[in-house]
C-alpha cells in the first residue's frame, strides 16, 4: 500500500501510525518500566521504577531524570505505545485516569479533538476554527459505520440517522458540559449535519422543504439573541437548556422540528457580574435599532440603565449592529411580522426601563414613594397601560384579607422586589412566546412525522462555591443522564456478552443513582427535597430555615443527604452526588419555588391596549399575588399558599413534571453521549489544564463510565489478531499446519496459563479484563529482546570468525612475505642469482603463447557461465517480484476475506436470530390459518341459517307492499303538518345553539371547579383529621387554661406586692448611686496611678536598653583585647620557632667554621649551605601559615558554639511562643464557652418570649402550647411503658439486638483477617502468574461476598426496625392508658425522673448501635471502592500535600531568613570575640616575644663579647684574617642597630601591652558597677510591681464584696417579682454577655497589637545590636590590617637579622677552628647545649600556662554567656508582669464600664417604675407592655448585633487556628532544624577529636625531629673533630685529607637533605590535614 501525504483535515481527523508502530517507543517502554506517578503541574508524569522498598517506591521522572520516592498505591501503570492516541479509551489495556487524561491530552495536542469513551464522545475547545467542517468531511462521514472513520461529532450524528433509518427507533444525541466547553457549537453542527444529509437526496422535488432546512438552522441566532449572553467563562453562553427534536418521515426527509426549554437564567435580565453582560438583545437593540425606531422604543445610551449593571461590555469578534440586523433577518425567514418584532423590542425596552424607576422611603414612615415617575410613564406608553393606575397597583396594591379588599402600603425593599420580580416575568413570558412562534413555524408541514431525532444541550454538572435552586435542579437532571447512560452502556454490554455467548451476571449500574434521585424527587414515605420545598411553600409562616430544618430531621439518616462541616449558615445542607460532595445555600429557595408576582400590575398587563401584551399575560390567573406575601411573616420572604382559585404550582412541580417527561422521551429512544470539556480557563488554543479537565471527566460521568468498564471485560481482540501478535508467547503449543483461530487461541491461553478470571472466549474474539493486555504485552516484548540477542549474538560470532579467519590469512601471507624478502636479500648479490633472473625470462618464452591460449579459452567459457547467470537471475527477479505481488494481493484478499468473514458470521448470526423470529411467526399464522378454517366452517352454517330468513323476509316484503300503499296516503296527510314542524323547528335550533354555548362554557367552569373540588376534598379531610386532633388537644388545653387563670390570678396578687417592693428598691438605688459616685472617684485616682506606673515602665525599659548598649559595648572592647592576645601569642610562638632554628644553625655553622681554612671549595658548598638554610626559612614561613590556618580553624569551631548557644536562644523563643499559643488557645476556648452561653441565654430569651405571647391572646396560647402538650404527652406515654412490663421487653430486645451488632462486627473483623490471609496468599501464588492482577480479581470476589454478608445484616436491621415500628404501636396503646392515668400524674412525677434516665442510657445505647451500623455501611462502601475511589481520595491528598507543600516552602523561607538573620548576628558576634581573642593571644605573645627578645639580647651580647675577644686572639695570630674581621665588624655594627631598633619596638609594645590592660580592668569595674545598678533598679521594680499589684487586687475584691451585696439585695428584691420582669433582666443579662464577649474580643485584639509592637522593639532593638557589632568589626578590621603592616615589617626586620646572622655565623665558623683543640671550647659548647635544654623545658612551662590562660577565658566566656541569659530571663519576666499590669488596668476599666452601664439602667428604671407608680395598675399594665415591645425590637437588633459578633468571632477563631496550625509546624521544623544541629555537633566533636589526634601524632613526629637532629648535630661534630686530628696527625698525606672531608661534607649535605625532606613530607602531611 503506497503512502499518501495527509492533507490539511485529515492532520485533525487521523493519527500519525508512524509513531504507534515505531519499535523505539516500544523498546523504550520495555525497558524503562514506564509508569505513571502524581504531579502538581501536570497531573500525572511518565516516570521509570528504579527500586522498590515496601510500599514506597524510588521513580525517575522521564522528562528531567529527577529521582523521587512514591507511595505504591500513587502509581499508576501507563498502556504499551501501542495505544497511544487511541481512538476508543475504553480499548485501552490500563483504564486509569492517567491514561485517560494523557490519551486525551496528546489528542489534543495533535488537533484531534474527538475521542471516543465507550458510549461517550469526549470534545475538547480547541479555541480556534478547524478545517474538519466542511462539505468534504461531510461526505466522507456519509453512511459510514463508527469505527471505519475516526471520531467526529457528525459520526455520532450519521450513526443516529442510520438507526433511526433501518431500526426505524427514534435517536436522542445528548451534549453536556460546563460553560464555554461548546455544547452550541457540536449542537448547530448536528443540526447543519442532519439539515445536509436529510436534504441531500431530494433534489427539486419539495421547495418548501428547504425553507424548512433554512428556519431550522435559522432558529439558532434567534434563541441565542434572547437567551444567550457573555460570561467570564464563555463570551457565547446559553442560559438555558433545551432540547430540539426533528422529525423525519418514512424516507427520510425533515418534517419539522419542536424545540423546548429548560431553567432560563432569569436573574440575569436584572444583574450581571463585573465582566458579564446580560441578554444579547439589550445590545444589539440598543447599538443596531435605527433612528425612528429607537424614537418608538424610547432607547437610550448604555450607562442610563441600571440593569446594564456593567454598562456596554464589548465582545471581542463581534459587532452587535451586524449581528441586530442577522437576527431581525431570522425573524423574517421564521415568519414573524413587523409589527410583532416592534412588539418583541418594546418588551424588550420595557424590561430595561424598569429599572430606572427609583424608590425612596419617607422620613417618619418605612412606606415607598416615587418623587420620579418618568421611568414609569417610558413603561407605561410601551405596554399601554395606565400611569397612575401603575403607581398605585405598585405603591399601595389592593390586597384581599378575607373577603375584604384592603389598600396596603408597600416599603421600599418590597417595591423594589416587585419591580425586579416583573421584569424578570415579563422576560421570561417574552422568551416563551418566542419559542412557540419558532415551534409554530417550524411544525407548518402536513406531512406525518415517522419517527424523530432529538438533540439535547444541557448545562452539565457542575460544582460552584455557592450552589442554589438552579443548581439543584441542573444537577437533579445530570444524575437522570448519568442514570440513563450506566443503564443503556450495560444493556449494550450485555448483548454483546450474549452475542459472544459469554457467561455473565447482569448488573444495572443505573441503580447505583437512584437513591440521591429519591433523596430529590420522591413524593413522600420520606419525601424527598423538591416535595418539601412545595410543602413549606404551602405554610403561611415558613422560612428557607425551617425548611433546612424540616429536611435534615426527615433526610438526615440518608445515605446520600449530609450536614456540612463547618456550618456557615443554618440554610446549608449537603448532597452526595456521583460526581462528588456538593453544599447548597436554601437562601431565598421558598421565592424561587413560588415565584411570586403583583397580581395588581398583572391584571393591569392582562388588560392592556396592546395586543400582544394582553396574550403575554392571558393566564394572571395562576399568578402568586400580593394576598400569600400578606399572610407571610416578615422575617420569611413570599413563600406560597393557596392562590385565588387554588390552581398555582411551585417552580419545583413544574421543572420535575417537564424532566419526567424528557427522560419518558429519552428511555423511548436510543441515546448517543457527547461529553464538552474545557481545557483551560484562559481561553487559549493549545493549552490543557490537567486538573481542571480532570474535574470534568469526573463531573460529566467519563470516569463513571472507565469505571463500570472495568467490572467486565473492556479489552476485546479478534482471534486472528491475537495469534498474529501473541503466538510468538506459545509457539510450541500450536501444531504445524492449518488451525481454527478460536482452537489455536484457547491453545495459546492454556500454555500461558492465564486466570480463568481474567478473560472470556467468545465466538469471534477473546475478551480481556483490565491491565491483562499489558501483560501480555510486556511478555511479548521480553521474549522478542530474547529472540533478537540471540539472533544478534550469532550476527556477531559470525562476522568476528570471518575478520579472525582473514587476520590468520594475512599473518601467513606477511610471513611468506618476510621469507622471500630474506631469501632475496641473500641472493641479491649473488652472481649465480643474478645470472638465473636474467636466463629464466628466456626459458619462459616458449610457454607463453600456450599458456595464453588455455587462458583465452577459460575466459571464454566464464562469460558464458556469466551470461546465463545473469538471464536466470533476471527471470528469478521477476518470477519473485510477481510472487510478492501476487502475496501482496493475496495478504489483502485474506484480510477482506476476514473481515467479510467476519460480517457474514455477524449476519449468520442475526439471520439465525431472524430465522427463528420467522419460524415463530410463522407458526403462529398457522395456528391462524387453523383458527380462519375452523371459522370459515362456521360462517357457512351461518349462511344456510341467512338464506332461510332471506326467503321469509321476502315473504314478509310482500305484505309490507300493501301495507305501504296505505302509508303512501297518510304521507300525504302527514307532509303538511311536517311542514308547519320545520318552521317551529328552526325556531327551536337558534335557541338550542345558544343552550350549548352556556353549556360549553358551564362545562368548562365544571371542569375547573372539580379540579378545585378534587383539592379542596383533600384538604378537608386533612383539615378533618387536624380538626379531630385539635378538639382533643382543646379538651386538654382547656383544663390548663383554668389552672392558668388561677395562676393569672395568683400574679396578680404577687404584681401588687411587687409594687411595693419597688419603692423600697428606688430607695436602696439612691444609696447605690451615691455609693457609685466614691467609685468612681477611686477609680480616677487609680487611673492616674496607673498611668504614673506605666510611665515608670517606660523609663526603666530605656534605662534598660541603654545598659544592654553599654553591655555590648564592653563585649566589643573585651574581643577586641582577646584578638590582641591571641597575635601576641602567634608572635611569641614565631619567635620560639625563629630561636631553634637560630640555636641548629649556630651549632651547624660552628661545625662548618672549622672548614672554611681548607679550601675555597668549602667556601662553595657554604654557600650551597647557605642556600639550603633559605629554604628551610621559606619553609619555616609556610609551617607559620599552616599555624595560623588552624587557629582559624579553631575560631570556626568557636564560631560553630556560638551558633549551638544562639540556636538555644532560638529554641527558648519559640518555648516562650508555645506559651503564648497556648494561653491564645484558652482564651478561644473561653470564647467558645461564652459564644454558647450567649446561644443558651437567646434559647431562655425566645422561651420568654413565647410565654409573653401567650399571656397576651388564648388563641395564640392554645397554637403555642400545642406543641408543648404533644411533647408531654409523648414523655408521659414513654414513662407508662416503662412502668409496664413492655420496658423489659424493649430492653431484652435491645440486648438481642446489641448481641447480634456485637457478633456481626466480630465477623466483619475476622472477614477482614480472613480477606487480609487470603489476600497474602494470593500475592504469594501470582507473582509466578500476573501478579496485582489476580488479586484484585480475587479482592473483588471477596467483596461480593462481604456485600452479601452485608445484605445479611442489613435484613437483620430491617427486623430490629420492625421490632421498633411493634415498639411504637405498644406507645400508642400505652399513650391511650395515659388518658386513663391522667390523674395519677402527680405521683408518678419521680418515677418519670428515673425512666426519663432509663430512655436517655436506651437512647445512648440505641446511638451506639446506630453508630455501628454506620460503620458497618461504612466498611461496605470502602470495600465497594477500593479500587476506584482511591485514586480520587489520593488526587485530593495530592492537592492538600501540595497545598502543604507550599505552606512549608513559605516557611522554610520564613525559617532560612530568620536563620540567616541570626547567622548574620552569630558571625558578627563571633568575629567581634574572635577579635578580642586575637588581642588578647597578640598581647600576651607580644610580651612573651618581649621577654624572648631581651633574653635574646642579653644572649647575642655574650655571645658578642666572646666573639671580640676572639676577634682579637684572631688578629694578634695572624694577619691574614684582617679582611674578614672587617667584614665581621660591619655585621655587628648593623645587628646592633637592628637591636636596638627592636628594644624600641618592644618597648611601644610593652606601653600598648599596659593601656590595653588598663582598659580592660576599667571595663570590668564599669561591667561590674553597671550590673549591680540594674538588679537594684530591677528589685525596686518587682517591689513597686507588687505593691501595685496588692492594692489593685485589694480594690478589686471590695468591688467584688460590694457587687456580691448588691447582688443579694437584687435576689432579694426580685424573688418575688412577675414573669415578665424576670424576662426582663434575662434580657439584660444576655446583653450583658454579649458585650462581655465583644470587650475580650476587643481584650484580644490589643493583647496581640501589644505583642506585635513588642515584636517589632525586639526588631529594632537586634537592628541596633547588629549595627553596633558590624562598627566594632570595622574598626577591628583596621586594627588587625595595622598590626599585620607592623607584622610584615618585623618579618622583614627578622630576615635582615638572619643574614647578618649568617654573616657572623661564618665569621665564627673561620674562628672555631682554631678553637676546636681546646677542651675550653668543647665545654662550652655543652654548656650552651644545655642552656638551650633549660630554655626549651622553659617554653614548654610557658605553654602550659597560656594553656591555662585560654581555659580561664573560656570560663570567663561562658560565665558572660551566662548573664546574658540571666538578663534575658529577667527581661522576660519584666514583661509577663507589664502585661499582667495592663490586663488588670483592663479589666479595671471593663469592670468600671459595666457599674457605670448598670447604674444608667439603674436609673432608667427607677425613673419608669416612678412615673408609673403614680398612674393605676392598667395604664402600668400598658406601659409595661409598651416596654416589652421596645425590648423585642431591641432584642431583634441585640440578636442582630450577636450574629455579627458570631461571625467576627467565628473568623476570628479560625485565625487563631491558622496560627495554631502555623506554630505546630514550626514547631516541627524546629525540632527538626535541632536534630540536624545535633548531628552537626557530633560531627564537629568527632572533627575536633580527629584534629586533635592528629596534633599529637605531630608533636610526636616533631619531637623525634628535633632528637634526631640533635643526634646528626653531634655525629657532625665528631667527624669533624676527628677530621681535624687526622689532618694534624697525618700532615704529609695533606692532598688526600679534603677529598675525604668532601666525601664526608657530602654525608652531611645528604643528611641534612634528608632532613628537609622529612620536614617538608611533615609539613605536607600537616597541610593535608
Amino acid at each position: 500500500m503506497s503512502k499518501k501525504a495527509p492533507t490539511e483535515d485529515e492532520k485533525f481527523l487521523f493519527v500519525d501510525k508512524d509513531f504507534l508502530n515505531s519499535p523505539m517507543a516500544q523498546a523504550d517502554w520495555a525497558a524503562k518500566k514506564l509508569v505513571w506517578v502524581p504531579s502538581e503541574r501536570h497531573g500525572f508524569e511518565a516516570a521509570s521504577i528504579k527500586e522498590e522498598h515496601g510500599d514506597e517506591v524510588l521513580v525517575e521522572l522521564a522528562d528531567n531524570a529527577k529521582k523521587m520516592t512514591v507511595n505504591k498505591d500513587d502509581i499508576q501503570k501507563m498502556n504499551p505505545p501501542k495505544f497511544s492516541k487511541v481512538e476508543d479509551m475504553a480499548e485501552l489495556t490500563c483504564l486509569n485516569e492517567a491514561s485517560v487524561l494523557h490519551n486525551i491530552r496528546e489528542r489534543y495536542f495533535s488537533g484531534l479533538i474527538y475521542t471516543y469513551s465507550g458510549l461517550f464522545c469526549v470534545v475538547v475547545n480547541p479555541y480556534k476554527m478547524l478545517p474538519i467542517y466542511s462539505e468534504k468531511i461531510i461526505d466522507m462521514y456519509k453512511g459510514k459505520k463508527r469505527h471505519e472513520v475516526p471520531p467526529h461529532i457528525y459520526s455520532i450524528a450519521d450513526n443516529a440517522y442510520r438507526n433511526m433509518m433501518q431500526d426505524r427507533e427514534d435517536q436522542s444525541i445528548l451534549c453536556t458540559g460546563e460553560s464555554g466547553a461548546g455544547k452550541t457549537e457540536n449542537t448547530k453542527k448536528v443540526i447543519q449535519y442532519l439539515a445536509v444529509v436529510a436534504s441531500s437526496h431530494k433534489g427539486k422535488k419539495d421547495s418548501s422543504a428547504g425553507e424548512l432546512e433554512k428556519q431550522l438552522l435559522q432558529a439558532n441566532p434567534i434563541l441565542e439573541a434572547f437567551g444567550n449572553a457573555k460570561t467570564i467563562k464563555n463570551d457565547n453562553s446559553s442560559r438555558f437548556g433545551k432540547f430540539i427534536r426533528i422529525n423525519f418521515d418514512v424516507t427520510g426527509y425533515i418534517v419539522g422540528a419542536n424545540i423546548e426549554t429548560y431553567l432560563l437564567e432569569k436573574s440575569r435580565c436584572i444583574r450581571q457580574a463585573k465582566t458579564e453582560r446580560a441578554f444579547h438583545i439589550f445590545y444589539y437593540m440598543i447599538a443596531g435599532a435605527k433612528d425612528k425606531l429607537r424614537e418608538e422604543l424610547l432607547l437610550e445610551p448604555f450607562s442610563n440603565y441600571r440593569f446594564l449593571s456593567s454598562g456596554h461590555v464589548q465582545v471581542a469578534g463581534q459587532e452587535d449592529d451586524e449581528l441586530y440586523e442577522e437576527t431581525m433577518e431570522a425573524m423574517n425567514i421564521m415568519g414573524l411580522t413587523e409589527e410583532e418584532r416592534n412588539d418583541i423590542l418594546k418588551v424588550c425596552s420595557t424590561v430595561m426601563q424598569l429599572g430606572n424607576i427609583e424608590f425612596k422611603k419617607e422620613r417618619n414612615q418605612e412606606q415607598a414613594t416615587m418623587p420620579d415617575n418618568t421611568a414609569a410613564q417610558k413603561v407605561c406608553h410601551l405596554q399601554g397601560i395606565n400611569v397612575t393606575d401603575f403607581t398605585r397597583a405598585i405603591l399601595t396594591p389592593r390586597i384581599k384579607v378575607g373577603r375584604e379588599v384592603v389598600q396596603k402600603a408597600q416599603t421600599k425593599e418590597q417595591a423594589d422586589f416587585a419591580i425586579e420580580a416583573l421584569a424578570k416575568a415579563v422576560f421570561e413570558r417574552l422568551f416563551r412566546w418566542i419559542l412557540a412562534r419558532v415551534n409554530k413555524a417550524l411544525d407548518k408541514t402536513k406531512r406525518q412525522g415517522a419517527s424523530f431525532l432529538g438533540i439535547l444541550d444541557i448545562a452539565g454538572f457542575e460544582i460552584f462555591e455557592d450552589n442554589s435552586f438552579e443548581q439543584l435542579c441542573i444537577n437533579y437532571t445530570n444524575e437522570k443522564l448519568q442514570q440513563l447512560f450506566n443503564h443503556t452502556m450495560f444493556i449494550l454490554e450485555q448483548e454483546e456478552y450474549q452475542r459472544e455467548g459469554i457467561e455473565w451476571n447482569f448488573i444495572d449500574f443505573g441503580l447505583d443513582l437512584q437513591p440521591c434521585i429519591e433523596l430529590i424527587e420522591r413524593p413522600n414515605n420520606p419525601p424527598g427535597i423538591l416535595a418539601l420545598l412545595d410543602e413549606e411553600c404551602w405554610f403561611p409562616k415558613a422560612t428557607d430555615v425551617s425548611f433546612v430544618e424540616k429536611l435534615m430531621n426527615t433526610q438526615g439518616n440518608h445515605m446520600k443527604f449530609a450536614k456540612p462541616k463547618q456550618l456557615k449558615d443554618k440554610t446549608e445542607f449537603s448532597i452526595l452526588h456521583y460526581a462528588g460532595k456538593v453544599d447548597y445555600n436554601a437562601t431565598a429557595w421558598l421565592t424561587k419555588n413560588m415565584d411570586p408576582l403583583n397580581d395588581n400590575v398583572t391584571a393591569l398587563l392582562s388588560n392592556s391596549s396592546s395586543q400582544f401584551v394582553q396574550d403575554l399575560w392571558k393566564d394572571t390567573d395562576r399568578v402568586v399575588g400580593l394576598d400569600t406575601i400578606a399572610k407571610m411573616t416578615d422575617s420569611s420572604m413570599p413563600s406560597a399558599s393557596k392562590t385565588k382559585k387554588g390552581m398555582f404550582r411551585t417552580v419545583g412541580q413544574l421543572y420535575k413534571e417537564s424532566l419526567a417527561k424528557l427522560m419518558t422521551t429519552l428511555h423511548n429512544t436510543q441515546p448517543n453521549f457527547v461529553r464538552c470539556i474545557i481545557p483551560n480557563h484562559e481561553k487559549r488554543a493549545g493549552k490543557l489544564d490537567a486538573h481542571l479537565v480532570l474535574e470534568q471527566l469526573r463531573c460529566n460521568g467519563v470516569l463513571e463510565g472507565i469505571r463500570i468498564c472495568r467490572q467486565g471485560f473492556p479489552n476485546r481482540i479478534v482471534f486472528q489478531e491475537f495469534r498474529q501478535r501473541y503466538e510468538i508467547l506459545a509457539a510450541s503449543a500450536i501444531p504445524k499446519g492449518f488451525m481454527d483461530g478460536k482452537q489455536a487461541c484457547c491453545l495459546m491461553i492454556k500454555h500461558l496459563d492465564l486466570d480463568p478470571n481474567l478473560y472470556r472466549i467468545g465466538q469471534s474474539k477473546i475478551f480481556f479484563r483490565t491491565g491483562v493486555l499489558a501483560q501480555l504485552e510486556e511478555e511479548r516484548d521480553l521474549k522478542i529482546t530474547v529472540v533478537i540477542i540471540a539472533f544478534q549474538a550469532q550476527a556477531r560470532g559470525f562476522l568476528a570468525r570471518k575478520a579472525f579467519a582473514k587476520r590468520q590469512q594475512q599473518l601467513t601471507a606477511m610471513k611468506v612475505i618476510q621469507r622471500n624478502c630474506a631469501a632475496y636479500l641473500k641472493l641479491r648479490n649473488w652472481q649465480w642469482w643474478r645470472l638465473f633472473t636474467k636466463v629464466k625470462p628466456l626459458l619462459q618464452v616458449t610457454r607463453q603463447e600456450e599458456e595464453m591460449s588455455l587462458k583465452d579459452e577459460e575466459l571464454a567459457k566464464a562469460k558464458e557461465v556469466s551470461i546465463k547467470f545473469e538471464s536466470e537471475l533476471k527471470e528469478i527477479s521477476l518470477k519473485h517480484t510477481a510472487v510478492l505481488e501476487e502475496r501482496n494481493a493475496l495478504q489483502e484478499q485474506l484480510q477482506a476475506e476476514t473481515e467479510l468473514y467476519a460480517e457474514a458470521e455477524e449476519m449468520r448470526v442475526r439471520l439465525a436470530s431472524k430465522k427463528q423470529e420467522l419460524e415463530e411467526i410463522l407458526h403462529e399464522m398457522e395456528a391462524r390459518l387453523d383458527e380462519e378454517e375452523e371459522r370459515a366452517q362456521a360462517l357457512l352454517v351461518d349462511k344456510k341459517k341467512m338464506q332461510q330468513q332471506m326467503q321469509e323476509l321476502e315473504e314478509h316484503l310482500e305484505e309490507e307492499e300493501d301495507a305501504r300503499q296505505k302509508l303512501h296516503l297518510e304521507k300525504v296527510t302527514c307532509e303538511g303538518k311536517i311542514k308547519k314542524l320545520e318552521d317551529d323547528i328552526l325556531v327551536m335550533e337558534d335557541h338550542n345553539n345558544k343552550l350549548l354555548k352556556e353549556r360549553k362554557l358551564m362545562e368548562e367552569r365544571i371542569a375547573d371547579f372539580s379540579s378545585n373540588l378534587a383539592e379542596e376534598e383533600e384538604k378537608s379531610k386533612n383539615l378533618t383529621k387536624l380538626k379531630n386532633k385539635h378538639e382533643s388537644m382543646i379538651s386538654e388545653l382547656e383544663v390548663r387554661l383554668k389552672k392558668e387563670e388561677k395562676s393569672r390570678q395568683e400574679l396578680d396578687k404577687a404584681k401588687r406586692k411587687l409594687e411595693a417592693e419597688s419603692n423600697d428598691m428606688q430607695e436602696q438605688i439612691a444609696d447605690l448611686q451615691a455609693q457609685i459616685a466614691d467609685l468612681k472617684a477611686q477609680l480616677a485616682k487609680k487611673e492616674e496611678e496607673l498611668q504614673n506606673a506605666l510611665a515608670r515602665l517606660e523609663d526603666e525599659t530605656a534605662q534598660k536598653n541603654n545598659a544592654l548598649k553599654k553591655i555590648r559595648e564592653l563585649e566589643g572592647h573585651i574581643s577586641d583585647l582577646q584578638e590582641d592576645l591571641d597575635s601576641e601569642r602567634a608572635a611569641r610562638n614565631k619567635a620560639e620557632k625563629i630561636k631553634r632554628d637560630l640555636g641548629e644553625e649556630l651549632e651547624a655553622l660552628k661545625s662548618e667554621l672549622e672548614d672554611t681554612l681548607d679550601t675555597t671549595a668549602t667556601q662553595q658548598e657554604l654557600r650551597a649551605k647557605r642556600e639550603q638554610e633559605v629554604n628551610l626559612l621559606k619553609r619555616a614561613i609556610e609551617d607559620e601559615n599552616r599555624t595560623h590556618e588552624a587557629q582559624i580553624q579553631e575560631m570556626r569551631q568557636k564560631h560553630t558554639q556560638a551558633t549551638e548557644e544562639l540556636t538555644e536562644q532560638l529554641e527558648q523563643a519559640k518555648r516562650v511562643k508555645s506559651n503564648l499559643d497556648k494561653a491564645k488557645q484558652a482564651l478561644e476556648k473561653e470564647t467558645s464557652e461564652l459564644t454558647m452561653e450567649v446561644r443558651s441565654l437567646s434559647q431562655a430569651k425566645q422561651d420568654g418570649e413565647n410565654k409573653r405571647k401567650k399571656l397576651e391572646s388564648q388563641v395564640a396560647d392554645l397554637q403555642s402550647r400545642f406543641n408543648d402538650s404533644e411533647k408531654q404527652k409523648a414523655e408521659l406515654g414513654e414513662r407508662c411503658s416503662k412502668i409496664t412490663v413492655e420496658l423489659d421487653s424493649v430492653t431484652n430486645l435491645l440486648n438481642e439486638a446489641e448481641g447480634k451488632n456485637i457478633k456481626l462486627s466480630k465477623d466483619v473483623s475476622s472477614l477482614s483477617s480472613q480477606l487480609q490471609d487470603s489476600q497474602e496468599l494470593l500475592a504469594e501464588e501470582t507473582r509466578q502468574k500476573l501478579q496485582f492482577s489476580t488479586k484484585l480479581r480475587q479482592a473483588e470476589d471477596d467483596k461480593n461476598s462481604l456485600q452479601e454478608q452485608l445484605e445479611e445484616e442489613m435484613e437483620a436491621k430491617r427486623n430490629v426496625e420492625r421490632h421498633v415500628s411493634t415498639l411504637n404501636i405498644q406507645l400508642s396503646d400505652s399513650k391511650k392508658k395515659l388518658e386513663e392515668m391522667t390523674g395519677n400524674i402527680e405521683l408518678l412525677e419521680e418515677g418519670k425522673k428515673r425512666l426519663q434516665r432509663d430512655l436517655e442510657a436506651a437512647n445512648t445505647q440505641f446511638e451506639e448501635k446506630a453508630s455501628a451500623y454506620d460503620k458497618l455501611e461504612k466498611t461496605k462502601n470502602r470495600l465497594q471502592q477500593e479500587l476506584e475511589d482511591t485514586l480520587m481520595d489520593l488526587d485530593n491528598q495530592r492537592q492538600n500535600v501540595s497545598n502543604l507543600e507550599k505552606k512549608q516552602k513559605k516557611f522554610d523561607q520564613m525559617l532560612a531568613e530568620e536563620k540567616s538573620i541570626s547567622s548574620k548576628y552569630a558571625d558578627e558576634r563571633d568575629r567581634a570575640e574572635a577579635e578580642a581573642r586575637e588581642k588578647e593571644t597578640k598581647a600576651l605573645s607580644l610580651a612573651r616575644a618581649l621577654e624572648e627578645a631581651q633574653g635574646s639580647r642579653e644572649e647575642l651580647e655574650r655571645a658578642n663579647k666572646a666573639l671580640r675577644m676572639e676577634m682579637e686572639d684572631i688578629i694578634s695570630s695572624k694577619d691574614d684574617v684582617g679582611k674578614n674581621v672587617h667584614e665581621l665588624e660591619k655585621s655587628k655594627r648593623g645587628l646592633e642597630a637592628q637591636v636596638e631598633e627592636m628594644k624600641t619596638q618592644l618597648e611601644e609594645l610593652e606601653d600598648e601591652l599596659q593601656a590595653a590592660e588598663d582598659a580592660k580592668l576599667r571595663l570590668e569595674v564599669n561591667m561590674q558597677a553597671l550590673k549591680a545598678q540594674f538588679e537594684r533598679d530591677l528589685q525596686g521594680r518587682d517591689e513597686m510591681g507588687e505593691e501595685k499589684k496588692r492594692q489593685l487586687i485589694k480594690q478589686v475584691r471590695e468591688l467584688e464584696t460590694e457587687l456580691e451585696d448588691e447582688r443579694k439585695q437584687r435576689t432579694l428584691a426580685t424573688a418575688a417579682k412577675k414573669k415578665l420582669e424576670t424576662d426582663m433582666k434575662d434580657l439584660e443579662g444576655q446583653i450583658e454577655t454579649a458585650s462581655k464577649g465583644r470587650d475580650e474580643a476587643i481584650k484580644q485584639l490589643r493583647k496581640l497589637q501589644g505583642q506585635m509592637k513588642d515584636y517589632q522593639r525586639e526588631l529594632e532593638d537586634a537592628r541596633a545590636a547588629r549595627e553596633e557589632v558590624l562598627a566594632t568589626a570595622k574598626e577591628s578590621e583596621k586594627k588587625a590590617k595595622s598590626l599585620e603592616a607592623e607584622l610584615m615589617q618585623l618579618q622583614e626586620d627578622l630576615a635582615a637579622a638572619e643574614r647578618a646572622r649568617k654573616q657572623a655565623e661564618a665569621e665564627r665558623d673561620e674562628l672555631s677552628d682554631e678553637l676546636a683543640s681546646n677542651s675550653s671550647g668543647k665545654s662550652a659548647l655543652a654548656d650552651e647545649k644545655r642552656r638551650l635544654e633549660a630554655k626549651i623545658s622553659q617554653l614548654e612551662e610557658e605553654l602550659e600556662e597560656e594553656q591555662s590562660n585560654m581555659e580561664i577565658l573560656n570560663d570567663r566566656l561562658r560565665k558572660s554567656t551566662q548573664q546574658v541569659d540571666q538578663l534575658n530571663n529577667e527581661l522576660q519576666t519584666e514583661r509577663s508582669t507589664s502585661q499582667k499590669n495592663e490586663s488588670a488596668r483592663q479589666q479595671m476599666e471593663r469592670q468600671n464600664k459595666e457599674l457605670k452601664a448598670k447604674l444608667q439602667e439603674m436609673e432608667n428604671q427607677v425613673k419608669s417604675k416612678f412615673k408609673s407608680s403614680i398612674s393605676a395598675l392598667e395604664a402600668k399594665v400598658a406601659q409595661l407592655e409598651e416596654q416589652l415591645e421596645q425590648e423585642s425590637r431591641e432584642k431583634q437588633a441585640s440578636a442582630k448585633s450577636i450574629r455579627q459578633k458570631d461571625k467576627k468571632l467565628k473568623d476570628l477563631i479560625m485565625q487563631v487556628e491558622d496560627e495554631r496550625k502555623q506554630g505546630e509546624q514550626y514547631k516541627d521544623q524546629a525540632e527538626k532544624a535541632n536534630t540536624r544541629m545535633k548531628q552537626l555537633k557530633r560531627q564537629l566533636e568527632e572533627s575536633e577529636e580527629e584534629s586533635q589526634r592528629a596534633t599529637a601524632a605531630r608533636r610526636k613526629l616533631q619531637r623525634e625531629l628535633d632528637e634526631a637532629t640533635e643526634a646528626n648535630d653531634a655525629m657532625s661534630r665528631e667527624v669533624n673533630s676527628l677530621k681535624s686530628k687526622l689532618r694534624r696527625g697525618n700532615e704529609p698525606s695533606f692532598g688526600s685529607t679534603p677529598r675525604r672531608m668532601g666525601g664526608g661534607r657530602r654525608v652531611v649535605e645528604d643528611a641534612s637533605e634528608e632532613e628537609a625532606d622529612s620536614q617538608s613530607d611533615f609539613n605536607g602531611t600537616k597541610s593535608v590535614e
